[in-house]
């Protein structure tokens, strides 16, 4: 039974920082994709980041060169580190794992993030 738990959701103010964090269990982490998406009410999950197992990332037009996703095949644990937030990235984030070679998607229970003054 794969599962994933998030952690380093919270309140912060724009132009700050957080640092999210999902610790896999029950699968073989090192040969999946990993991912972060975010969802606000009313709208559909989108895409934040993405990184393989060789650690080759993609990210949202809408954050790059602002978040970082990185992987710890070690840890099992995949993070992603927000740097200049805005008030639009408030959204909840969900932890995505995709299993290798089969394509099966798992998530993790979502971590709220607010940006705000």
């Amino acid at each position: 039974q794969v599962r994933l738990v998030e952690s380093g959701g919270g309140l912060v103010q724009p132009g700050g920082s957080l640092r999210l964090s999902c610790a896999a269990s029950g699968s073989i982490f090192g040969m999946n994709v990993m991912g972060w998406y975010r969802q606000t009410p009313g709208n559909q999950r989108e895409l934040v980041a993405i990184i393989s197992s060789n650690g080759n990332t993609n990210y949202a037009d809408s954050v790059k060169g602002r978040f970082t996703i990185s992987r710890d095949n070690a840890k099992n644990t995949v993070y992603l580190q927000m740097d200049s937030l805005k008030p639009d990235d408030t959204a909840i984030y969900y932890c995505n794992e995709r299993t290798w070679p089969t394509g099966v998607d798992f998530w993790g229970q979502g971590t709220q993030v607010t940006v705000s003054s």
